[in-house]
């Protein structure tokens, strides 16, 4: 274990997840990694993020090691704004439980999580940074503006079942969810930085604080790569894990990835792999902006039809009807 440990981290570094806006040409896939980006999938845009994967696990002290597998499904909406998405996420695990004095077996839904995401800020919105015909250095010069990060909010609610053996609690129940996002694009949108602060079963006995810091790195037009640091403590369980993978873009809608997890502790420690796919139907957003072109280069043929168009201001109109006679 430990030497698998130490290869994955040596290589993690150098090893090849596709930066993110409000709609692309492509589709910007939270996996992956375990952050949720900044932005919105756009307006109409239905996305699908499904992935399999194995765990291993390994405690010392307890004296008990866990092996088995599990599915995750991220739905992903975006409805009545650019800026808004529906999210729904859900993780079903089934795992080998192992002791020197007995062995059983354990699944259920580890996560069931129902919220949407909302764009607060977009520091390159109406941003366009001055040219300077003069120098050459200037133009070339870092561009402190990327700094400024986007900013999102996402707000949910946690379902646990009665029962569930992934549960610090027997009984069912609905807690609150919230995380706040930011995003840093930098080098043209080749590098891009995300990070997740989260409050997490907020209403229980256990709630849980954590963060997830993601570096992205697309390296051509088909292949990206990323790096992730996620930790999280509650009087239940606490973990640093570091992870990392890639992704490979099959077309603007379909993408593949790959990725390897662990941590740094024997109490328990951990490790996971897992492949995924994302796909994205944006059939009915393209519609929209195919009719919005034609109906643009309609009001430049005809500017008057474009005119009346427009919504009527009553009050500018009775404003100037006044001042003409009295």
């Amino acid at each position: 274990m430990l030497k698998v440990k130490n290869l994955f981290i040596a290589t993690l570094f150098f090893t090849p997840q596709f930066f993110f806006a409000q709609y692309t040409d492509i589709i910007n896939s939270n996996r992956p990694g375990e952050t949720m980006s900044a932005f919105a999938v756009g307006k109409t845009v239905i996305q699908a993020e499904i992935g399999i994967y194995g765990i291993k696990e390994k405690h010392d002290l307890l004296n008990y090691d866990a092996n088995g597998f599990g599915t995750d499904l991220t739905f992903r909406y975006g409805a009545f704004l650019e800026k808004l998405e529906f999210v729904l996420d859900l993780q079903y695990q089934m795992e080998a439980f192992n002791t020197p004095y007995n062995n059983s077996k354990r699944n259920n839904f580890r996560q069931t999580v129902l919220g949407a995401k909302y764009l607060i800020y977009d520091p390159f919105k109406n941003y366009e940074k001055t040219k300077n015909i003069y120098s050459y250095k200037a133009n070339h010069s870092f561009d402190w503006h990327q700094l400024i990060p986007a900013v999102s909010l996402f707000a949910g609610a946690n379902f646990v079942g009665a029962d569930n053996p992934y549960s610090f609690s027997p009984k069912s129940s609905i807690s609150p969810k919230i995380v706040l996002i930011t995003q840093n694009q930098f080098g043209g949108g080749k590098w891009v930085f995300v990070t997740n602060i989260i409050a997490d079963y907020i209403t229980t006995d256990y709630p849980s604080y954590g963060y997830v810091l993601t570096l992205t790195h697309g390296f051509n037009n088909k292949w990206s790569g990323f790096v992730e640091n996620q930790g999280y403590k509650s009087d239940f369980y606490s973990d640093a894990i570091v992870r990392g993978g890639a992704a490979y873009l099959i077309n603007p809608n379909l993408q593949v990835d790959a990725s390897v997890s662990t941590n740094f502790k024997n109490t328990p420690s951990i490790l996971y792999g897992g492949v995924g796919v994302s796909w994205r139907y944006d059939g009915k957003y393209k519609e929209n902006q195919i009719e919005s072109k034609r109906q643009s280069r309609k009001d430049k043929k005809n500017p008057k039809d474009a005119k009346s168009k427009k919504e009527t201001d009553y009050q500018a109109q009775e404003r100037k009807r006044k001042s003409k006679y009295e």
